[in-house]
């Protein structure tokens, strides 16, 4: 999956998959890739101009979505 680097002091770099409907997020602190599913495609572009990626990760995706670490 292609990501994307974001402004952030937390991640990295975001992706989606719309096909299957799965966002991928790569963290600063230890370089770890997470996958979350299920995630909507309005989400994504949410997250993409969310003024606080990092913000809007914990006030939306964070214990909302089933997860797994992929990297």
């Amino acid at each position: 999956m292609d990501r994307k680097y974001v402004e952030s002091s937390m991640i990295t770099n975001i992706g989606y998959d719309e096909s299957q409907a799965i966002l991928e997020v790569e963290f600063k602190s230890n370089g770890h890739v997470w996958q979350y599913y299920d995630v909507p495609e309005y989400i994504w572009f949410e997250m993409n101009s969310a003024p606080s990626v990092g913000k809007y990760f914990h006030a939306n995706i964070k214990n909302t979505y089933s997860e797994s670490r992929v990297g």
